[in-house]
């Protein structure tokens, strides 16, 4: 009794509180308001649909569709082109009916009537949103929606892409006829294995043009537009079988096969041909990308790029570039792979350094991703001993020594914290000259110089050369390329163009100029170039890296029969890896007519991931096998100096010859004469480290 009480008096309270809630709502109108709210609220959605859908560039779909950004070489030759989801295109009349049929019969049966959408699409798409609990899932879409959201709309599902979707189509509708949406959807669907369009689908998988396409195969292809990687027939025969006969049981539904054609159809075997040529856009896959990025960097949008029909012209050298390739083609060039399998990498840029032009490039090593990381432009590691003429030697030039000055090459320490460099190999002198010390990359005398001459001096120098060190790496350890801030293959480059060049350092680039669909020059390189320092010293700095390549550490990198200035560097590995390697290998070398910086490492350098000494493989072989390639097809401009080692032979091969012919009464004379000399060079050297001294006192 007492529970039946309290349902009774629960049922009372209940209708009380819906009385009331009713009188409430009746007072204030609420299902009016809540009915006004939600009315105006699909009007405004609806109006902001309509604005976008009149104010997006639909009229351009069409021609973006057919046109594709070309690209051409140094010598105006095209060599490629930049698209983006685009095949072959081909009008409506070179399209087999089999495969309008086929794709209408699956994808839209009222595509020639609606208006863009589908109500009943629509409905089924409701019905799924509730059966899923809320999660778009997709499908209700006509063909024209389906082009809108490829085209135009991301493929991100939410109600209002949705809204936008529907909206659009329905302006697409009227702007266009069916057969040119038919065409347009045709020609921009996916197919698989990296090809877009029915026609060079057709070629792919048929070895025929679409208008050529059976009954079978038209249903093929309209099968794949399902899921690609999953129904086509390369990778799954048996798949794209029974999805083909579907589609074809499909037709029979809408009528646009009998029974008898379609059970005919699904008889036959599918034959595959592969008759596609692709296009060259992967033939300079990095080379491409650094193309897309440089004009990024100039305003022009990634979309633009790939749809706008430009004509970009490149400093591509298609030569310099097949050189390079047959030498990343070589794994025999390069380390082996790390036991877990991780591929050792390496990138390499070749320039112009009259023009600064980006000749050729390699981005790395293993499969390309188109546009992904890019190692000789995008690279940030330590240059090593590369750093040493831009940073030690070139102000030394400038700040009174010469070639020939003699260096310390004593072991010892440098300022307040005591900092004690080591030669590579060990090995130390009293005095070595200049050109011996960067010849053979010795680490004390270029730290002994930079302490001479101030490390601000070798700062400011780098600056010069666009190389910004951090306030952390100015000090003395940065004379051997010891330093935090990272540098790229392509930075290098151009920083060496300048001693190639007279001094003059250019601006490094991969356009030239763009010209839009119109012929309008939209875009032209600025190929200043900047005076960094005299051409007295960039001959004498030529003069001294000469020996680098013919008898320093870069000589077993030289090629043969070519005269190569330039500089190799490392950085090694932690000392508490107890381990004999390096985490980088750099190479850069010139003549007058090119610029080539390569680098090579693991992108990740660990105990296991770094470039064993004795191994094989390192930046030695790849540099000389690049240069043996790339130099023949050079103007081959000599340098106008010789090695430093050569002047100073030759120097010494004259005072011995005038010596012999004066006779042995004058032997004791020239004896003299060679001590005076050499205690005026003593003096002379001392005074320059003298002046330097004071000099440092006001820095």
């Amino acid at each position: 009794m007492d529970i039946q009480k309290i349902g009774r008096v629960i049922r009372h309270a209940l209708e009380v509180a819906l009385r009331a809630l009713w009188r409430f709502i009746h007072r204030f109108q609420l299902i009016r308001w809540a009915i006004l709210i939600v009315l105006t609220l699909i009007l405004v959605m609806s109006a902001y649909f309509t604005y976008e859908a009149k104010t997006v560039d639909m009229a351009d779909i069409k021609s973006s569709l057919q046109t594709k950004t070309e690209i051409y070489d140094h010598k105006n030759n095209a060599v490629g082109s930049l698209y983006s989801q685009k095949g072959t295109y081909v009008s409506l009349g070179h399209i087999s009916k089999n495969v309008q049929n086929a794709v209408i019969s699956t994808e839209d049966r009222s595509f020639w009537t609606n208006p863009g959408f589908d109500i009943k699409g629509i409905l089924r798409s409701v019905v799924n949103l509730v059966i899923h609990r809320g999660a778009i899932t997709g499908g209700g879409s006509t063909l024209t929606q389906q082009l809108v959201k490829n085209t135009l709309l991301s493929q991100k599902q939410t109600f209002l892409r949705k809204g936008q979707e529907i909206f659009m189509a329905v302006q697409m509708n009227r702007i266009y006829s069916k057969s040119e949406i038919l065409a347009m959807y045709l020609n921009n669907a996916y197919f698989g294995n990296g090809v877009w369009g029915v026609e060079d689908a057709s070629e792919l998988y048929f070895g025929k043009h679409a208008s050529e396409l059976t009954v079978g195969e038209g249903a093929t292809l309209a099968a794949m537009l399902r899921n690609p990687s999953y129904y086509n027939p390369i990778d799954h025969m048996d798949n794209a079988i029974s999805r083909r006969n579907l589609v074809l049981s499909l037709e029979v539904e809408a009528g646009h096969l009998t029974s008898a054609q379609a059970a005919a159809a699904k008889q036959t075997t599918l034959t595959l041909n592969n008759n596609y040529n692709e296009e060259s856009t992967d033939k300079y896959p990095y080379y491409f990308d650094a193309v897309i990025e440089e004009a990024e960097s100039k305003g022009f949008s990634e979309n633009d790029l790939l749809n706008k029909g430009y004509k970009i012209y490149t400093s591509l050298d298609t030569n310099y570039q097949d050189a390079l390739d047959q030498t990343w083609s070589n794994s025999a060039n390069f380390q082996n792979d790390a036991t877990d399998g991780t591929k050792v990498q390496a990138s390499s840029v070749a320039i112009d350094p009259q023009t600064g032009g980006v000749r050729a490039i390699e981005g790395g090593r293993g499969t390309h991703v188109f546009l992904g990381y890019n190692y000789a432009t995008q690279l940030h590691r330590s240059p090593g001993s590369t750093l040493k003429p831009l940073m030690v030697y070139t102000p030394a030039l400038e700040n009174g020594y010469h070639y020939d000055s003699e260096l310390s090459d004593k072991k010892q320490s440098f300022g307040k914290n005591k900092y004690s460099p080591s030669n590579w190999n060990g090995v130390y002198q009293n005095t070595v000259p200049m050109y011996y010390a960067l010849a053979n990359s010795l680490n004390v005398p270029a730290v002994w110089l930079l302490n001479k001459i101030g490390v601000q001096k070798g700062v400011s120098s780098l600056q010069r050369f666009g190389i910004t060190l951090k306030k952390e790496d100015q000090n003395l350890a940065a004379a051997l390329g010891g330093v935090s801030t990272g540098v790229s293959p392509l930075t290098m480059a151009r920083a060496y163009a300048a001693f190639a060049s007279d001094g003059k350092m250019p601006q490094t680039h991969f356009i030239r100029k763009i010209v839009d669909a119109t012929g309008t020059t939209v875009y032209r390189a600025k190929t200043q170039s900047k005076q960094v320092m005299s051409s007295s010293v960039a001959k004498e700095m030529n003069s001294m890296m000469i020996d680098t390549y013919n008898d320093g550490t870069g000589a077993s990198a030289k090629p043969y029969g070519y005269t190569v200035a330039g500089k190799t560097g490392s950085t090694e590995t932690p000392k508490s890896w107890n381990v004999n390697g390096d985490k980088d290998q750099w190479a850069v070398g010139y003549t007058p007519d090119v610029v080539v910086a390569t680098w090579t490492g693991f992108a990740y350098t660990t105990k296991t991931h770094y470039l064993q000494s004795g191994d094989g493989g390192d930046v030695d072989s790849i540099f000389k096998s690049e240069m043996t390639n790339l130099l023949p097809e050079t103007a081959q401009t000599q340098f106008s100096v010789t090695a430093a080692s050569a002047k100073v032979a030759a120097t010494n091969a004259n005072s011995s010859s005038a010596g012999s012919t004066s006779g042995s009464n004058s032997s004791v004379w020239s004896s003299i004469q060679d001590g005076l000399q050499d205690g005026v060079n003593t003096v002379k050297d001392k005074a320059h480290e003298w002046y330097n001294d004071v000099q440092g006192l006001f820095n």
